[in-house]
């Protein structure tokens, strides 16, 4: 059953990295035998050091993925150092917070290049070399905002519906060519992007009183299931949204 979950020979591919769910994730699937190309808009080399340590290779790509330019640099940049991408965890977000009646053009904007667009091109990229091999597996970070619209967050909820689609339709193609293309949606974490909610006494209170599980996520709580969803473990499971939310969702 363990060489279901060994990741020993793959390269992996993980961004927004630098911090939170990203370098949980990213330690989790080096923890399972995989080497990593750590992707993050500011230099994420402690992570890269972190991994090392772990004895696996690590590479820090530093790449601004609201421009499309950086999808041709991280996936090029992983094959000319590992050779190939096994995995891409497509993990960088941002979010922006403003009353819908108020929201800049230049808020939606910004949130859909990063959490939408860059996603699916990302994954493009990345398949282009997977189908060659004939296998790979492709994890995107969606959210339960896939599922409810939230507030204050318009493109947030937008992108991150998006993130579950696009995870479905690529699903629906790639499937033939041996690869998997699912998500996580995690729950309320306790991330840099929740940081305002768990410091309103009313919205934080409010938010665990839903949870069944009584408190906040933290990254080690999404470490399990990119790990299935990178391994052998997962190889009949695509288009699939997996929730990781403390029990939110049947709340």
């Amino acid at each position: 059953m363990r060489d279901m979950f060994d990741l020993t020979g793959n390269a992996a591919v993980v961004t927004g990295a630098g911090t939170g769910l990203g370098r949980g994730m990213a330690l989790a699937l080096a923890s399972a035998g995989a080497d990593i190309v750590v992707v993050d808009r500011t230099p994420a080399e402690e992570v890269a050091f972190e991994i090392r340590r772990l004895g696996r290779r690590a590479l820090a790509v530093t790449a601004d993925l609201s421009v499309m330019a950086s999808v041709d640099l991280v996936v090029g940049t992983a094959v000319a150092e590992f050779g190939k991408v096994d995995i891409l965890v497509n993990n960088a977000g941002i979010i922006r917070r403003t009353p819908a009646i108020e929201f800049s053009e230049q808020d939606w904007d910004d949130v859909m290049a990063v959490n939408a667009k860059a996603v699916f091109f990302l994954a493009q990229a990345a398949a282009r070399d997977m189908v060659k091999r004939g296998r790979g597996k492709i994890i995107s970070t969606a959210s339960l905002l896939a599922f409810q619209g939230g507030i204050l967050v318009p493109s947030y909820a937008a992108s991150k519906g998006a993130v579950a689609q696009v995870t479905k339709a690529l699903a629906n193609e790639w499937a033939q060519h041996g690869i998997n293309v699912n998500a996580i949606a995690p729950g309320y974490m306790a991330t840099n992007n929740t940081k305002a909610l768990r410091e309103d006494p009313v919205r934080s209170r409010a938010i665990l009183d839903r949870i069944p599980a009584g408190r906040w996520g933290v990254p080690e709580d999404l470490q399990g299931a990119v790990v299935f969803l990178a391994s052998p473990a997962s190889d009949y499971v695509n288009g699939h949204v997996l929730v990781v939310d403390g029990g939110w969702l049947a709340r």
